[in-house]
């Protein structure tokens, strides 16, 4: 059986099988939103699809005709926007969405230094898969929302478990993920049990159910204009459609994070939520967080400029719609607000992205490039192991240092030097030094400062020229090039202005915004701006 109608249609069964739980009347404090005693949003919902670029939305767009098209067409639509920090990670990414603040306040920055956490082990098992947002700092949407009313609730679904913890910050809401067997789980920073409605969403395995299928293109080879054929996507095996799944159930559930279907079934979990938790179904204002990660492992796997995730794209675009759809016949309309965002972009890959190029792109091996410094410290009569980290961030251990001839500063000229002699490395800064650029009109000084805290342990940072890339992975972000950080941004709902507004704006601008249309004030310093031309 292939799967080129299974799909999108396949959410409203689990919308219409969740009791629609009418809204109650409006009362007191929590009733009148910000604009003129119009009801308040008893929903916001953060649609953030990971690795989305911002050129997808035109690129595709006459393709569209389901929730990605209504959201661009009926919302207020910023085609500037940016993750303005250096390591457009997926962590770092999330955590600034509801936050409203960049990572070097947040804390988060990094994957590796993001949610693993041993001390809270998933329910079903792992300790080494533990997770929790014990690094995150400050508060988000969520907390705000709860200091003035302490009856509003979250609930954040996602593929991954930074990407609906991170979102979330600190509160000790509803949160799952979709875990390494192919069901949603949480951790115990959460709770001792999977709730009923999760257990019962589980049982229906719809990923291990997959296992045999194969992902087709969901409308004619005449309607898609990439090659099939690119032997540099997928690593040179599995690059043309149709993509087998495993028909073995555990191998179809691993595989499915590589396909449409996992965003589906990250939706469906979410309305069972909904439905289940009568999420926006009171008088308080709830949030759900919906963190979407095919086009993350789609995007790694065969790059921005391929077939499959032109079909991604057409799927989400078709499975949002439903998914939209469905939650208005759960809840008002009139009632719920969405925005739609992502945590970074992604680069092409680099094997074609020469042609047009300003400089060859290249692939840097990190290790190799460590190697070096060491090498050139070594040379230098200083001992390689004042090197502690490299070679992106390079840091120096100073005590090692100074039982050699080398001090600090002459060591850092000579690992700066090394690193900018590498072919594709732009350049090399000094992070003190750079509090002292010009972060208008030098993005990448700018990233760098929004992503650490100033007195961060950190002395030299190296930036790749644009399209270049650390290691093998076939396509690739975390750079603080716009090909990584330009990613969409739309508001949608009754307090926004529809349109589309061509300015730059900044991921941190989400929340101060949102939380400016449900007439709600932040509980600490924010580094975004409310975008008051986008509200009514």
């Amino acid at each position: 059986m292939t799967l080129r109608r299974l799909g999108a249609t396949t959410l409203l069964t689990f919308a219409t099988s969740c009791r629609a739980q009418p809204a109650p009347s409006p009362d007191g404090g929590s009733a009148t939103g910000a604009a003129g005693g119009a009801p308040a949003p008893s929903l916001v919902v953060l649609i953030a699809v990971d690795q989305m670029r911002a050129d997808y939305l035109d690129r595709f767009a006459p393709q569209f005709s389901g929730g990605l098209a209504r959201l661009a067409s009926g919302g207020a639509r910023f085609t500037d926007a940016h993750q303005d920090h250096a390591l457009t990670e997926t962590a770092p990414g999330h955590a600034t969405l509801l936050a409203g603040r960049f990572p070097r306040s947040t804390g988060i920055e990094s994957n590796s230094a993001g949610v693993g956490d041993t001390g809270m082990p998933l329910l079903d098992g792992g300790a080494e898969l533990g997770a929790s947002p014990r690094r995150f700092r400050g508060t988000t949407l969520v907390d705000w929302l709860r200091a003035r009313d302490g009856g509003s609730r979250a609930l954040s679904v996602s593929g991954k478990d930074r990407s609906a913890i991170l979102p979330v910050g600190r509160s000790r809401q509803q949160v799952f993920w979709y875990g390494p067997h192919g069901r949603f789980t949480t951790s115990r920073y959460y709770g001792d049990s999977l709730p009923a409605w999760v257990q019962r969403y589980n049982a229906r395995d719809r990923a291990r159910r997959l296992a045999g299928h194969a992902w087709e293109l969901l409308l004619a080879d005449s309607a898609y204009r990439e090659r099939d054929s690119v032997s540099v996507e997928g690593g040179g095996g599995d690059f043309a459609f149709p993509h087998r799944i495993p028909a073995d159930s555990a191998a179809a559930a691993d595989y499915v994070r590589v396909t449409p279907w996992l965003d589906e079934i990250v939706l469906g979990a979410a309305l069972e939520g909904v439905g289940a938790l009568a999420l926006g179904g009171g008088p308080h204002t709830d949030v759900l967080s919906v963190s979407l990660s095919a086009t993350d492992a789609i995007g790694h796997t065969y790059g921005p400029d391929s077939r499959e995730i032109h079909d991604q794209m057409l799927r989400l675009d078709r499975a949002l719609g439903v998914f939209l759809d469905s939650l208005f016949r759960l809840r008002d309309s009139s009632r719920v607000i969405v925005a739609l965002s992502a945590d970074h972009g992604v680069s092409r890959i680099p094997e074609l992205a020469a042609d047009g190029a300003s400089s060859i792109p290249m692939r840097v091996d990190p290790d190799s490039l460590v190697r070096n410094m060491q090498a050139a410290l070594r040379a230098a009569g200083a001992d390689p192991r004042a090197l502690v980290r490299g070679p992106m961030l390079v840091t120096l251990d100073r005590a090692v240092l100074k039982r050699g001839p080398v001090d600090a500063d002459s060591a850092l000229v000579l690992l700066a030097a090394v690193a900018r002699q590498t072919p594709g490395v732009l350049r090399a800064d000094r992070f003190r030094d750079l509090r002292g650029a010009d972060t208008v009109h030098d993005a990448i000084a700018r990233r760098w400062l929004h992503h650490f805290p100033a007195d961060a342990p950190l002395d030299l940072v190296v930036t790749l020229e644009p399209l270049s890339a650390w290691g093998q992975s076939v396509a690739s972000h975390g750079s603080p090039h716009d090909a990584d950080s330009h990613v969409p941004l739309i508001f949608y709902g009754p307090p926004f202005r529809p349109g589309r507004y061509d300015g730059f704006v900044r991921t941190v601008d989400l929340a101060p915004t949102l939380a400016a249309a449900l007439g709600v004030r932040p509980t600490e310093k924010l580094d975004g701006v409310v975008l008051k031309q986008a509200l009514k």
